[in-house]
């Protein structure tokens, strides 16, 4: 088996649109070895002149044999994404590289409460721990608190509907930052204070708290768990840039 660092050929499979701005790209990599839910992979292509251009992307789902998704938001102006949502065609290749990183993942035999929050894309990883969840048919209970500009940013919005209903121990909430739907309690805020105390877990719990999103999002919210008493080791963060 190849080891993680080594290139594979991927082929576009499937294509899922998740907002105007954002698609899942499920593409098929022969050989490709499990991987746990919170890792990614690099993305490289490469021009017909040799010039080459890689990104990082989150894997979305838990392993699927040799299928892996991976949901693209487009970054204006960037040179992966705008071609993996407007050129790449079913069949089309490129190279991943991965599965990258140990740190930031959650494997079925945790049982300590999960605490899950995402800001705009950087629910993804978050994404694939809620469905390694339901595929392991894990009792461990998980809060996701969901920071987003709008309705219509909520990425998987159906299928986290649908989760919050029938995925008994999940609980989502969320926070529009620009404009709330119709019939919202309060006005649209910055996350804060009073959602992360309402919506997660207490310390005195010890649930392992994941936080991911833009690195002022994800410092705002790390220190609002350590201010509210959660350990600092137990407080795991993935940051992320606007690279396309």
């Amino acid at each position: 088996m190849s080891a993680p660092g080594t290139w594979r050929v991927a082929r576009l499979v499937e294509r899922r649109v998740e907002t105007p701005s954002a698609q899942t790209l499920v593409l098929e990599v022969p050989g490709w070895p499990a991987h746990l839910a919170g890792q990614h992979v690099d993305v490289r292509l490469t021009a017909e002149d040799g010039y080459q251009a890689a990104r990082s992307y989150s894997l979305a789902s838990p392993a699927d044999g040799d299928r892996i998704a991976l949901t693209v938001q487009r970054v204006p102006d960037g040179e992966v994404s705008p071609y993996l949502l407007d050129t790449y065609a079913e069949g089309d290749p490129v190279e991943v590289r991965g599965p990258l990183g140990g740190y930031f993942v959650w494997r079925p035999a945790e049982t300590a409460p999960m605490l899950l929050v995402a800001g705009g894309s950087g629910v993804v990883p978050l994404m694939a721990m809620i469905r390694a969840r339901r595929g392991a048919g894990s009792r461990t209970p998980f809060r996701l608190i969901y920071s987003i500009r709008t309705p219509a940013d909520v990425f998987y919005a159906a299928e986290l509907r649908r989760r919050a209903r029938d995925d008994q121990g999940l609980d989502v909430a969320y926070v529009y930052t620009r404009q709330a739907p119709d019939g919202w309690r309060g006005p649209p805020h910055r996350i804060g204070l009073v959602d992360v105390n309402n919506h997660g877990w207490p310390p005195d719990l010890e649930p392992l708290c994941y936080v991911c999103g833009p690195t002022g999002f994800v410092e705002t919210v790390a220190d609002l768990l350590v201010g509210l008493g959660h350990q600092t080791r137990r407080v795991r963060t993935e940051r992320f840039g606007p690279t396309g």
